[in-house]
């Protein structure tokens, strides 16, 4: 059983309709002076899906989810859901949480690695979405879940089912978001992206090589990011004969924008312009033993430990 009344989902948020793109990005770039046309010039990767990002739809599917197995294993606490940057906004949650007479509640975001930008800017989300509403239930984050079996089985059975659509020779590159060098606690995240890409390639292809790129960088030219892009790592590898990739997103837990364009648009076009096979894992979005994480993880014993907010 659990010490807490309630599971409360917390994930990015994102457009369900063109006239949504520009007011989600302004919400994402709020503070950051971000000209207009730069706004509009990435509003474009929405605009290929119609204006809607799948993150909403997705988190839709992972509650229910969430909702069903803890209805099979007797666990009785209502799951909730909040985003950071559109509707349902996580503030307005926490004051539907507080009416319905909830007291403690445990958090369970859509991110599952230590860092600023994947965990600790979570922590202030719930501090500040709890400073807007008096008398806000007791909210803990639940502890990051890198190295569970319920996300890195998934991640696994994906990779191997890439690999199947290749030839046997085909490489296997891990994708992640990028982050400033700069960003608190890069370390962490590099490290355990290091391990999660180490253990599913153990699995899915022993003793294949593999590699560890990044994605979706959004800062100035100036600033050093985490690198190599995925697409500068498709031409490198191209020039040294790799006929094949798989790319496996392990750093998301959803087939969301950042993975359907940069990965399905952008990576998979750079390798048919490069004449490369090209392949993409899928994420844990759903699957019941992502979906069981998350009672997993509530149910345990708090850890000594817990970032709370």
């Amino acid at each position: 059983m659990t010490s807490y009344d309630a599971l409360l989902l917390i994930s990015f948020g994102g457009p369900e309709g063109p006239d949504d793109v520009i007011p989600f990005l302004q919400n994402v770039t709020r503070g950051r002076d971000i000209p207009r046309e730069r706004l509009e010039e990435v509003g474009e990767h929405y605009y290929l899906f119609g204006g809607v990002s799948p993150i909403n739809r997705l988190c839709r599917e992972l509650k229910a989810a969430i909702e069903a197995d803890l209805a099979a294993h007797g666990v009785d606490v209502p799951v909730y859901w909040g985003n950071r940057h559109w509707t349902p906004y996580l503030a307005d949650t926490v004051r539907r949480m507080k009416d319905d007479g909830i007291r403690r509640a445990a958090a369970f975001v859509t991110s599952a690695y230590s860092g600023y930008s994947t965990n600790d800017q979570y922590l202030e989300d719930i501090a500040r979405a709890r400073e807007e509403v008096p008398g806000a239930p007791e909210i803990d984050k639940l502890p990051v879940y890198w190295d569970r079996p319920g996300f890195l089985d998934p991640f696994t059975d994906a990779a191997i089912s890439a690999l199947r659509e290749l030839p046997d020779d085909a490489r296997l590159v891990f994708t992640a978001h990028s982050v400033p060098l700069a960003q608190p606690n890069r370390e962490a995240y590099v490290a355990e992206l290091e391990e999660a890409a180490r253990r599913v390639a153990a699995k899915a292809a022993p003793g294949r090589p593999w590699d560890l790129v990044y994605q979706s960088r959004s800062g100035p030219p100036s600033q050093p990011w985490l690198e190599p892009q995925i697409t500068d790592h498709l031409d490198a590898l191209h020039a040294a004969g790799v006929r094949a990739v798989a790319a496996v997103p392990i750093g998301f837990v959803s087939d969301h924008m950042e993975v359907k364009f940069d990965l399905d648009v952008e990576a998979a076009d750079r390798a048919a312009e490069l004449g490369m096979a090209f392949a993409r894992a899928g994420t844990p979005g759903s699957d019941p033993r992502f979906a069981a994480l998350a009672r997993e993880l509530l149910t345990e014993q708090p850890p000594t430990e817990r970032g709370n907010a």
